[in-house]
């Protein structure tokens, strides 16, 4: 069990990462790794939302769906968005800077489809409550590594000569593309099991 536990963490961190291999969640990793502090804080942000949606999907899996089916997409949407509510406030109330800085790509974690794909994984795999904690905080992980990657990145790239032609979103694409191949290499990471 023990092991099975770190395979879901470091498949859905590195191996599966949603958006460097399943190019989730793009929105964000584009609009708000323009600064380290600033990506680092999403990430968090994100991977409380993942937690919190894990939990209510184990829940809702658990005792309500297997009578109502039919309200499974809406369930999970339901459930991030208000989640999203609650970590909006929260960020506004205790941290007024960062929610200017996040703007409008905090509202958009409602919308980041990575988060509605984790909840309809993680009922598919058929996770226990621990394996989809453990699941959700690897993919929030995976998220927050991509976008903490590609904001270090972003600010070395202001402070290097590059050539008009390539600067920004062009800059950018190339850039997500090379990380994405890089992650691409963990894929032979656990192929023994």
């Amino acid at each position: 069990m023990n092991s099975n536990l770190v395979w879901i963490f470091i498949s859905a961190m590195l191996v599966n990462n949603f958006t460097l291999y399943y190019f989730l969640g793009l929105c964000p990793f584009f609009g708000v790794s323009g600064r380290l502090k600033t990506a680092f804080r999403l990430g968090l942000a994100t991977i409380f939302v993942m937690v919190i949606t894990s939990l209510c999907v184990s829940f809702l899996n658990a005792f309500i769906l297997p009578y109502a089916p039919y309200l499974r997409l809406i369930s999970f949407i339901v459930v991030i968005a208000s989640t999203v509510q609650f970590v909006e406030m929260v960020i506004k109330k205790l941290s007024p800077a960062l929610f200017r800085a996040l703007g409008i790509f905090l509202p958009l974690i409602t919308t980041n489809c990575a988060i509605l794909y984790l909840a309809i994984s993680q009922t598919k795999a058929d996770y226990s409550v621990i394996e989809g904690l453990v699941f959700a905080v690897g993919a929030g992980g995976g998220f927050t590594l991509a976008l903490v990657l590609m904001a270090g990145l972003r600010e070395e790239v202001e402070l290097s000569n590059v050539p008009a032609m390539v600067k920004g979103t062009a800059l950018n694409m190339i850039i997500a593309g090379i990380l994405s191949l890089a992650f691409m290499g963990f894929a032979g990471l656990f192929s023994g099991t």
